[in-house]
C-alpha cells in the first residue's frame, strides 16, 4: 500500500516509540522520554504533516504534548479501529514496527480528522478528573468487599477505608470545582453546560475534561466521538437493530446518568423520553437517545455561548 509522505505512523508503548516516516521510507525506535520525543518532533513534525498513533492512555501523553506545542496535527486512533484496518489492509503480522507502518497507512487511506489540541488547563482538569474516577472505582470495590466481609477486624478496616474514600472524593469534588472557577474559559463553559437540565458538576467536568471538541464539531461527529451515534446493521433484506458502539465510554456513562436525571425534571427531555417509551422503545434505548440529545445541546450552548432555554 502506498503511504503518503506527509504521514508519520507511531506505535507507542510504555518504554519505546516505533516510528515509520513515510517520507524517508523507513522506521526507527526511540525511547518514550521527553528528550527523545522533542528531538523527533523537531525533525519530523510540522503543520502539514499528520502523525497517527493509537490511544494508549498516559503512555502517549508526552508525544501529544510535544506535538501540540509544535502546532503539528495528530490523530489518536481507537485501537479496535486500528486492528480492523490492519486486517482489511493485509497487515497480518503483529510487531511494533509493522504497527507503526500500518498506522501511517491508515492515516493515508482514511485521512481521519486531527484531534483538537487540549489547553493546559483542560489537561490539568483531566488529571484531576481521572484521579477522582479512580477513587470512585476503588470505593465501589471496597463496598463490595464490605458487603461480603464477616471478620470484625476486616469490617473495621474496610469501614475506615471507605470513610477515607468518601472524604477524599468529596475533597476532589471541591478541588475540581475550585480549579474550574479559577479558569475564566472553563468557568464560563461549565456554567453554560450546567444550564442544561440533568447536567450537574460531575457531568460538566467530564465533558470539559474529556471532550475538547465540544462546540467545534458537528452534532453527528460529536455523537460518534462519544459512542452515541446509532449505526445500521442491514444486509440484503435483513433490517437489523441499530446499535451504538465504540467512542469514549466515560463520556457516554456520564451522559447516560445525566439523561436519567433530566428525564425526572419537568423539561423537554422528559417529554422526549415519554414519547420514546410510548412508541415502544425500551428504557435503556430511550435514555441513550436522551443522552445524545444532551450532548448535542451541550455542543450548541458552547458553540453559541448562550445558556440553555427550555
Amino acid at each position: 500500500m502506498t503511504i503518503h509522505p506527509d504521514v508519520v505512523g507511531i506505535d507507542v508503548s510504555k518504554h519505546h516509540l516505533d516510528v515509520f516516516d513515510a517520507a524517508r521510507g523507513r522506521g526507527e525506535r526511540l525511547t518514550n522520554t521527553a528528550e527523545a520525543i522533542a528531538a523527533l518532533v523537531q525533525r519530523l513534525a510540522g503543520p502539514d504533516r499528520l502523525t497517527v498513533f493509537e490511544a494508549t492512555g498516559d503512555y502517549d501523553l508526552l508525544l501529544r504534548r510535544a506535538l501540540e506545542a509544535a502546532g503539528s496535527p495528530y490523530v489518536r486512533v481507537n485501537p479496535t479501529r486500528a486492528r480492523d484496518f490492519a486486517r482489511a489492509a493485509g497487515f497480518l503480522a503483529k510487531t511494533d514496527a509493522v504497527d507503526a507502518r500500518m498506522l501511517a497507512a491508515l492515516g493515508t487511506a482514511l485521512r481521519p480528522a486531527p484531534a483538537t489540541p487540549s489547553h493546559p488547563a483542560r489537561q490539568r482538569l483531566a488529571q484531576l478528573h481521572k484521579r477522582r474516577d479512580q477513587l470512585v472505582a476503588m470505593r465501589k470495590q471496597e463496598r463490595t468487599r464490605r458487603a461480603e466481609a464477616s471478620d470484625p477486624d476486616l469490617i473495621d478496616d474496610l469501614d475506615d477505608h471507605l470513610a477515607w474514600l468518601d472524604r477524599t472524593v468529596a475533597r476532589f469534588d471541591k478541588d475540581i470545582a475550585a480549579f474550574v472557577a479559577e479558569q475564566p474559559a472553563l468557568d464560563q463553559a461549565s456554567r453554560l453546560i450546567r444550564s442544561i437540565p440533568g447536567v450537574g458538576p460531575v457531568t460538566a467536568a467530564t465533558l470539559l475534561a474529556l471532550v475538547p471538541e465540544l462546540g467545534l464539531r458537528s452534532p453527528k461527529a460529536l455523537a460518534a466521538l462519544a459512542g452515541l451515534a446509532p449505526f445500521n446493521h442491514d444486509s440484503g433484506k435483513l433490517r437489523g437493530t441499530r446499535a451504538i458502539r465504540g467512542g469514549r465510554k466515560r463520556v457516554r456513562d456520564a451522559l447516560y446518568m445525566a439523561a436519567v436525571a433530566a428525564c425526572r425534571s419537568q423539561s423537554r427531555f422528559k417529554t422526549s423520553y415519554k414519547a420514546l417509551r410510548d412508541a415502544g422503545k425500551p428504557p435503556k434505548l430511550a435514555f441513550i437517545a436522551i443522552a445524545r440529545k444532551l450532548l448535542i445541546t451541550a455542543n450548541a450552548v458552547i458553540r453559541d455561548q448562550q445558556p440553555f432555554h427550555a
